[in-house]
């Protein structure tokens, strides 16, 4: 009798513990916010030039240019491929990687940017 309590009471000690352990597991990653930025490149410059969010946003950019070109986006390998002067387009994705991606031009492997992704 002795021995089942014993039991008993380790079961319901590990099981509380294994509760408390993945509540605040699942915290540590957190969901994310909704991030939006509007970037205009003109000539070599972006503005604005280092669009920051934290790991797990959903961000959604949009680049408008001068010209026709393609920003590449590194790290995510995203191209936005802008048809022409005064146009823009628009990505929707999950800052799933933490660090600092640059934002190039990619005929000219010009930098004009740098997106970083702060861990949560």
């Amino acid at each position: 009798m002795q021995r089942s309590r014993l039991l008993i009471v380790i079961v319901v000690v590990v099981v509380f513990v294994a509760a408390g352990a993945f509540i605040a597991l699942r915290g540590i990653g957190g969901a994310g916010k909704n991030v939006t930025f509007n970037l205009s490149v003109n000539g070599t410059t972006m503005s604005p030039d280092n669009p920051t969010v934290s790991q797990n946003d959903t961000v959604t950019m949009t680049i408008t240019a001068d010209k026709k070109e393609e920003i590449h986006l590194h790290g995510y390998d995203i191209p936005f491929e802008v048809p022409g002067p005064g146009q823009s387009v628009t990505h929707t994705f999950k800052a799933d990687k933490s660090g600092s991606f640059d934002m190039e031009i990619e005929e000219t492997s010009k930098q004009v940017g740098t997106f970083t992704v702060n861990p949560r």
